[in-house]
C-alpha cells in the first residue's frame, strides 16, 4: 500500500518529482514527561497526526501540501532537572529553521507553516529574524489554541484534558490508566504579577510540579 503523497516520510521520488506542491508544513513538539500516564513524545505525536490529517483535507480540495517530519525536540529550558526532558534552545531552532527555509524557497515553495505542538516553543521572534532574509512566507500556528473553549471541562496546559483526549484516540495502547496519573496540582508563584501572567518569568519545573 503506498504511502500518502502528502506526507514526505511515506512518499517517494517518483511522487515528489511530479507534484508542484505549494506548501511546506513542518510540525514541532517537544521531548519532555507529560505526567505519569503519558508518553514523552506526546507533542510531537499529537502535532505530526494533526499535521497529516489537516494536509489530507486540503489535498482532496485540491491543495498540493507536503508535511515535512517532526522536529521531535522543543525549548525545555525550565524543565533541564527532569530526567530524559530534552531542551532546544531557541538560538539553535533558529538555525534549524534557517537551513530548512532556505532549501524551501530554492526549491520553489512560497509557503511554510509552523504546527507548533509545544508551549515552550515560541517562534514569533525566529519568523521575525528570518523575514528580511526569505521571500518565503512564514506562518504560525499553535493546534492547542484552536477549536472551541468549551469542548473541554479543563483542558489544562500541560498533560491535561485535552492533551489525554488525544493521545487516548491516537495512541490509547500508549496512555496508561488514568488512575496512575498525577493530580497536576502546582505551586503557584508569589507575586501577583507572575500569577495573573502580565509578568512572565521561566518557570522550574520541578519546583512548581510534583508530576510534571
Amino acid at each position: 500500500m503506498p504511502g500518502r503523497p502528502y506526507v514526505l516520510a511515506e512518499t517517494t521520488w517518483s511522487v515528489v518529482k511530479e507534484t508542484a506542491y505549494q506548501v511546506a508544513v513542518l510540525p514541532w513538539g517537544a521531548l519532555e514527561a507529560h505526567n505519569f500516564h503519558l508518553p514523552y513524545g506526546t507533542d510531537t505525536i499529537e502535532t505530526e497526526a494533526i499535521a497529516a490529517a489537516a494536509a489530507g483535507l486540503a489535498w482532496e480540495q485540491g491543495a498540493r501540501v507536503i508535511v515535512l517530519p517532526a522536529v521531535p525536540y522543543g525549548v525545555n529550558t525550565g524543565q533541564i532537572d527532569i530526567p530524559l526532558d530534552i531542551n532546544l534552545n531557541p538560538s539553535t531552532q533558529l538555525a534549524v529553521l534557517r537551513d530548512i527555509a532556505a532549501v524551501l524557497e530554492h526549491q520553489g515553495i512560497t509557503r511554510l507553516v509552523l504546527l507548533n505542538g509545544h508551549g515552550g516553543n515560541d517562534f514569533k521572534p525566529l519568523v521575525r529574524e528570518l523575514w528580511p532574509e526569505y521571500d518565503l512566507l512564514i506562518c504560525i500556528l499553535a493546534w492547542y489554541a484552536m477549536g472551541e473553549d468549551d469542548m473541554f471541562v479543563d483542558k489544562g496546559d500541560h498533560a491535561g484534558e485535552m492533551e489525554t483526549s488525544l493521545m487516548q484516540y491516537l495512541k490509547p495502547e500508549w496512555v496508561l490508566p488514568l488512575e496512575q496519573a498525577g493530580d497536576g496540582r502546582t505551586r503557584a508563584f508569589k507575586v501577583q504579577a507572575l500569577r495573573e501572567g502580565w509578568a512572565w518569568t521561566q518557570r522550574d519545573w520541578k519546583r512548581a510540579t510534583v508530576d510534571t
